[in-house]
């Protein structure tokens, strides 16, 4: 029996998690100067999935492209811990951090000082090519990291088959699932199209859960209550970022009425 990645979902048979992507931050190309505004912008997004009855939110760098393949400066590290704990002031529902492109320490950081329940690393373990370069994982530093600082609490999502990227060699589904559950301890598995808001492949979706076991496996981009039938038998969750924006577009606010319509969907 797949088991909750958080206490708050106990009763919640699929939990849908919002994302709440973040405008440019100092020192990324975008910046605007505002800090104000961006703190505005973040909450309101993160109250308008709550009125719209989400069930986690995921708070991701998502403004600062282009991204460090790696380590991002300390200065992002602040302005995501100040930003995180606003909205987990603001707003009671379970927390995650998403730290682009694969920083998976910092957002582990942000997430223990905040009070945020879990991380997504888009690169665990393997490596793969992408647009910032070979990335590789660190499951071995992350893990131990969590250990150091006492936050065995925040669990770690992990994507398999990450998207905008490519493998460096083929290899087996059934071995990358296994090392990433079994081999980098990933405690939630994450599935996605080829890039954000892209659909997701449902086979594929049924394929690592097969592999998974009792690992919860969560649906990373293109879901809409028009894929939700063909998505929702083999995911025990979602993450969704495009579709509850206004209009659909990612750089609209969010909008309450098509998060509460995913939600009828399903």
């Amino acid at each position: 029996m797949t088991q909750p990645l958080c206490p708050a979902w106990a009763n919640v048979a699929k939990p849908v998690i919002g994302m709440v992507h973040l405008p440019p931050l100092p020192g990324a190309p975008g910046f605007k100067g505002d800090l104000p505004a961006i703190r505005g912008q973040v909450l309101a997004d993160a109250r308008a999935l709550r009125d719209g009855g989400i069930h986690g939110l995921m708070l991701e760098n998502f403004g600062d492209v282009p991204f460090f393949a790696d380590s991002v400066p300390t200065h992002t590290v602040t302005h995501m811990t100040a930003l995180a704990t606003a909205v987990k002031a603001e707003v009671d529902l379970p927390l995650g951090i998403n730290v682009l492109r694969n920083d998976g320490m910092s957002a582990l950081a942000v997430a223990h000082a905040a009070g945020a329940e879990y991380i997504r690393v888009n690169v665990l373990s393997g490596a793969c090519l992408t647009d910032q370069g070979v990335i590789t994982g660190k499951a071995a530093e992350l893990m131990r990291y969590r250990k150091e600082i006492g936050a065995e609490h925040v669990k770690v999502l992990a994507d398999v088959r990450v998207k905008h990227a490519a493998p460096l060699a083929d290899r087996p589904l059934n071995e990358e699932v296994d090392e990433l559950v079994q081999r980098a301890a990933a405690e939630g598995v994450i599935v996605s199209g080829i890039g954000t808001g892209h659909p997701t492949d449902p086979k594929l979706v049924e394929q690592v859960k097969s592999l998974a076991l009792d690992t919860p496996v969560f649906i990373g981009s293109g879901a809409t209550p028009e894929t939700l039938a063909r998505l929702s038998p083999h995911a025990d969750g979602f993450i969704v970022g495009s579709y509850f924006k206004i209009g659909g577009r990612l750089a609209n606010p969010v909008d309450p009425q098509r998060v509460q319509a995913f939600l009828d969907a399903m």
